[in-house]
């Protein structure tokens, strides 16, 4: 599926950091981050010197052989700005979604791991309404397949891609991001309760990669395992996945709830007549 090329824009406001999309993908759309933990907003930390390596448990130690497959790597400056909007969380994640990624032999293996044959992908978060890929740098969606409930993408050593996410509904949601297990805004290892980007009603959010200032990111790049952002910063353990926590904004959500109530309105809850408001 081919998605148009547009440019984001952002303006400053309190809170809730808004992206606006920089380049290609899936639509256009407007993007919310907030700061981190820690006080500072984003800052991952820069690449460890080639020579350095860790271990797949996350910590540092000894060099390990080198692993097959594709990570993602610390890619050129990408104008991306930012604002702030306010959001207010409607409680736990509405729906929690997870991509796994590697070159084209690696997901072949993978589908055949899990004893199923690769069919076209398609990812949908929730009721449906929320859609999730990765993109290149034209806004086409990367080929991929459904396995056992697993959805399997093909990268290309050394391409360049983004991660958009579409929304069809008319409400308002807070996108919690992660690539190989390292939060998209500040680096840091992924957790869904840090504050992430917003994407508006009927709009697309493209998140560009690992932000490093206000109005910039360091794009997101398919590469060696031993060459990956979490490689050379945290550890190599969970490179290949892109994991999404969800958030409805309080009070937006057409929820089972909710329309059970509107489906039961009575139009005449008391007979009588009327009478003057207090």
């Amino acid at each position: 599926m081919m998605f148009a090329k547009r440019v984001l824009r952002h303006a400053w406001l309190p809170s809730v950091l808004l992206l606006g999309a920089c380049g290609g993908g899936f639509g256009g759309a407007s993007k919310v981050a907030a700061p981190s933990s820690s006080g500072g907003y984003y800052g991952p930390a820069q690449p460890a010197p080639d020579h350095v390596a860790y271990e797949g448990g996350g910590g540092r130690g000894a060099v390990e052989p080198q692993r097959p497959g594709l990570g993602t790597s610390w890619g050129e400056q990408v104008h991306a700005p930012i604002s702030f909007s306010p959001f207010v969380r409607s409680g736990s994640p509405w729906s929690e979604v997870v991509l796994h990624y590697n070159d084209a032999q690696g997901v072949q293996a993978h589908a055949a791991y899990l004893g199923t044959q690769p069919q076209p992908l398609e990812i949908y978060a929730g009721d449906g309404s929320i859609g999730i890929a990765l993109v290149d740098e034209a806004g086409r969606t990367l080929n991929g397949y459904m396995a056992q409930g697993r959805a399997l993408i093909v990268g290309n050593d050394g391409a360049r891609y983004r991660i958009a996410v579409r929304n069809g509904t008319t409400a308002r949601f807070e996108i919690v991001a992660s690539v190989d297990g390292l939060d998209v805004i500040d680096g840091k290892p992924g957790d869904p309760n840090r504050r992430g980007y917003i994407v508006n009603p009927q709009d697309t959010l493209i998140i560009d990669g690992f932000r490093t200032s206000d109005a910039n990111v360091a794009a997101f790049r398919f590469g060696r395992v031993a060459d990956s952002y979490a490689a050379q910063t945290s550890g190599d353990r969970n490179v290949g996945v892109v994991g999404f926590a969800i958030f409805a904004e309080r009070g937006a959500v057409w929820t089972p709830v909710e329309l059970n109530r509107r489906d039961t309105a009575n139009p005449f809850p008391q007979r009588g007549y009327a009478v003057a408001p207090r």
